[in-house]
């Protein structure tokens, strides 16, 4: 399994943001994280990718444990969090050889590297440009530019279509599910026609706790539709 999660808590005083869930993503799979706000989403995927330590449980990305093998786990990992942290006056380009830099790459490899994501993201015409001069939406791409730079076997994107406007929202789901051909991912959302759109499996999470675990056929059995589902669940 490339993500594994054993029994993960996260205890916050006499809050448990995360409580005591299980599930696992195979290799190749896109697998959508659905919650409304504040299920535990996001808290799940920074434990994942070591920026929160657990309170119990256990979390494996590759076979090595984020808690044991922090930096392993950190090479096999592209993120992208929900606040996509840029340098805004940095050039796009520049960013994107500073990010490949911090994964060991350099010289020709690195210059390789770097065009070879920018076209794959889309930012060609955008590429000497400062990042502050870019939309919203090609911001997001920079960010999924930087995830993808040192070509991990796992994504993790946390919300990555928020505040698109409906063009940016086709654009950059396509790219999701295009990058995701040869990787494993898993994003997490509570816009529903991006599951429709993406997943091959969804996990929904609420207060907490993994409410659902299956196919999107799995899940919409008996008739109803996803948001149907998705509403029951987390009511």
């Amino acid at each position: 399994m490339s993500i594994k999660i054993q029994k993960l808590s996260k205890v916050y005083g006499t809050q448990r943001a995360v409580d005591d869930i299980s599930f696992e993503v195979a290799k190749g799979e896109i697998v959508g994280f659905l919650g409304p706000n504040g299920a535990g989403k996001s808290t799940t995927m920074k434990i994942l990718t070591g920026y929160l330590p657990a309170t119990d449980g256990s979390a494996e990305v590759n076979g090595f444990d984020v808690k044991t093998s922090p930096m392993q786990v950190k090479s096999s990992i592209g993120y992208l969090p929900e606040h996509n942290p840029l340098y805004l006056d940095m050039y796009v380009r520049e960013f994107l050889e500073f990010a490949g830099s911090l994964y060991g790459l350099k010289g020709k490899s690195l210059q390789i590297k770097v065009a070879e994501t920018i076209e794959m993201v889309g930012l060609g015409l955008e590429k000497h440009k400062k990042i502050g001069q870019l939309s919203k939406g090609y911001r997001q791409r920079v960010g999924l530019a930087q995830a993808l730079i040192h070509n991990p076997d796992v994504l993790i994107l946390d919300e990555p279509t928020t505040g698109l406007d409906p063009n940016q929202l086709v654009e950059i789901r396509d790219l999701i599910k295009s990058v995701g051909r040869n990787k494993t991912v898993i994003f997490s959302t509570h816009i529903m026609q991006e599951v429709e759109a993406i997943c091959d499996r969804v996990v929904i999470i609420n207060r907490g706790k993994i409410v659902a675990n299956g196919t999107l056929s799995e899940l919409k059995q008996g008739g109803k539709g996803i948001e149907d589902v998705f509403r029951e669940l987390t009511a």
